[in-house]
């Protein structure tokens, strides 16, 4: 597949066109970032893994039923994906309390919640990605109420997979954020709804069972350091096993083996 000119950036990814208009490529970046930009840092190798982890955790999504904008990962850093029309919308879903939740409202950290808590947030930067209900959503035209009740129902049953895709190898899903667009469906011929971004310990908070370690990007946010070491924990966890390669922690200036597996 032949990378065209690129078409956007962002803090985690940028987007390349193809010579298929419906098609682009996905390349995963080694930046990590925390409160809306203001942390920042160059962690090498983070790109892979994310890469890598996201791909099998949308393939397993994808034979539960999910529709995903994933086609396949392309090498170490890069997937052919869906092109797609992003809501301007994050959808989170919290098992656990903590992170903004217990700031906002007071709620003890760690404590679980009774059933999963589905959030949303406007994305924009320059705001800092503000709450929103259901009501903002549709007042501003950012998804029709059909739209929501399609998300809201794909978001509950991708939890639910995801709990106990973890849960099985000894990780909490404490909650997570998604994004989700509209692609072309060249069998229907119309545009349907499909999971976007990636999923991944960018995006996910994961504690270890017994130890409730962090296993995520809180490793970032909060100094804790071995943030590649944390990822590729998540990694060896799910029977992921790539290519090898060598990768160096620039933060904290270690270089760290990391052995994927070929499918």
């Amino acid at each position: 597949m032949i990378k065209g000119k690129k078409l956007y950036e962002g803090k985690a990814k940028i987007i390349y066109e193809t010579k298929d208009k419906n098609l682009v490529i996905q390349h995963f970046k080694d930046d990590a970032t925390a409160f809306n930009n203001l942390k920042k840092a160059k962690v090498e190798g983070k790109g892979v893994l994310n890469n890598r982890i996201s791909e099998h955790i949308l393939t397993c999504l994808s034979h539960c039923g999910i529709k995903t904008h994933l086609i396949k990962r392309l090498n170490m850093r890069e997937q052919l994906i869906k092109k797609a029309e992003i809501f301007p919308v994050e959808f989170i879903v919290r098992n656990i309390a903590t992170g903004s939740l217990t700031k906002r409202l007071g709620i003890p950290d760690g404590t679980h919640l009774e059933k999963p808590l589905l959030e949303y947030c406007y994305k924009k930067d320059e705001l800092n990605d503000p709450l929103i209900s259901r009501e903002h959503i549709y007042s501003f035209g950012w998804a029709t109420e059909n739209e929501i009740k399609i998300i809201d129902n794909m978001t509950i049953r991708i939890n639910d997979i995801l709990t106990g895709m973890f849960r099985a190898v000894g990780i909490k899903l404490v909650d997570f954020k998604i994004e989700y667009g509209k692609s072309w469906n060249k069998d229907t011929e119309q545009k349907e709804i499909v999971l976007a971004d990636e999923i991944s310990p960018d995006t996910c908070r994961l504690w270890d069972v017994k130890t409730e370690k962090k296993l995520d990007k809180d490793r970032f946010r909060k100094d804790l350091g071995n943030i590649i070491q944390a990822y590729q924990e998540v990694a060896r966890r799910l029977g992921i096993m790539p290519e090898e390669t060598n990768i160096s922690e620039v933060n904290f200036g270690r270089t760290i083996p990391i052995k994927f597996k070929k499918k």
